[in-house]
């Protein structure tokens, strides 16, 4: 899978964008995601995720993690078919600064937060949710079983 990482903050090292390197081709083996797959990890400031929220989820207030997914399709859109496109997944945008609050908050290492958020991220990219409580407990146990595989615990 091709991972595109943007870091608008400056702030994330490299050993953490190698981790969540690491932890997103180890999530993409679990959920049978192609290898040409392409997708992308934005990380951002508090300031630019609470002008996504708002303009993409009419919620003005900064937010962890957002996810826009490319094979979702909207009703009245055009599908493209093509065999030669590569799966293009979307794009995950990680507040930097949320990450840091909550990983304060919930008592764990900011490696974690940002760990979990990106599967996080990445499991709506591939269609999970969280809207009932059924899609809600499916989507944080696979969260959960696919860090603990990959060896990051609470």
């Amino acid at each position: 899978m091709y991972i595109d990482f943007h870091d608008e903050t400056k702030s994330v090292i490299s050993d953490y964008v190698d981790l969540l390197e690491r932890l997103l081709q180890f999530a993409a083996e679990k959920e049978g995601v192609s290898k040409e797959a392409e997708m992308s990890v934005n990380f951002v400031g508090n300031k630019e995720i609470q002008e996504l929220n708002r303009n993409y989820r009419q919620k003005d207030t900064p937010t962890d993690v957002i996810s826009f997914a490319m094979q979702e399709s909207v009703e009245g859109e055009l599908e493209i078919v093509g065999e030669d496109l590569p799966l293009a997944l979307g794009d995950i945008v990680i507040s930097v600064d949320k990450a840091k609050e909550q990983a304060i908050e919930y008592e764990h290492s900011f490696e974690r937060e940002l760990a979990f958020l990106t599967v996080h991220g990445f499991l709506h990219l591939l269609g999970y949710d969280h809207m009932n409580k059924a899609d809600e407990e499916r989507m944080f146990k696979r969260q959960e079983e696919i860090l603990g595989e990959f060896g990051i615990e609470r």
